[in-house]
């Protein structure tokens, strides 16, 4: 049903999560990133308060087994849950619980770390993580891309994917990339294509939000 990663940038400190899934608005649901704090994946049978809860832990100094261990014990649902949880130091920690669902796998890679359930095959976290550390100088937001087409090259889903989205987060309280793709019959092309549109406006909307008197033009009709 769904496969995913997280990641923490050595040089710039971001945090990101990109995933895909045959069901409708995963991003939505499954992605949990805090800035200068960490990343928590909650996914299969989906629970988002463990997310919430997560990143919570994280900003108390929690490391990431710790985080995981609590997450687990918290409520009463572990089994059903699937968890990915990335910390400050880009340390990872995972849980798959005994009821998820068909073929799962995770992988973990230096401050990154993968998994998914339904799966073609239990080797799609590993390509994830080759696709992502392929391309150590290209910016976070890209190597997500980059992890989440080559899961898709490798076998993806056993069935089709429906939806797609990455997020990253920099040092402030907003994603500084934020994209969905939520049905769509080629949702990681879709989401390429989308990542390509907004890439080299990335920056400029960060200035806007910070100092509008440097920002460049909007260039729409009406702009002076």
């Amino acid at each position: 049903m769904t496969f995913s990663l997280l990641a923490r940038c050595p040089r710039t400190g971001q945090f990101g999560m990109v995933i895909s899934s045959s069901s409708v608005c995963v991003a939505s649901r499954c992605v949990w990133l805090r800035a200068g704090v960490g990343a928590v994946g909650t996914q299969n049978i989906t629970d988002p308060r463990l997310g919430r809860l997560g990143l919570d832990l994280l900003a108390q100094g929690m490391g990431a087994a710790s985080v995981r261990d609590r997450l687990v014990d918290a409520q009463p649902f572990a089994a059903y849950r699937q968890l990915i949880v990335l910390d400050g130091d880009g340390r990872s920690a995972v849980h798959s619980g005994a009821r998820t669902l068909g073929i799962h796998a995770t992988a973990a890679g230096e401050a990154c770390a993968a998994g998914g359930n339904l799966l073609a095959h239990d080797g799609i976290p590993k390509a994830m993580i080759a696709g992502y550390m392929a391309a150590p100088e290209a910016e976070l937001a890209e190597r997500l891309v980059r992890a989440l087409e080559a899961g898709l090259a490798a076998g993806g889903e056993a069935g089709d994917e429906h939806s797609a989205g990455i997020s990253v987060v920099d040092r402030h309280v907003w994603p500084i990339c934020d994209l969905r793709v939520d049905w769509h019959d080629d949702p990681i092309g879709e989401l390429r294509r989308v990542w390509e549109i907004y890439r080299p406006q990335m920056k400029d909307y960060l200035t806007r939000a910070l100092d509008p008197t440097s920002a460049p033009s909007y260039g729409v009709p009406g702009d002076p």
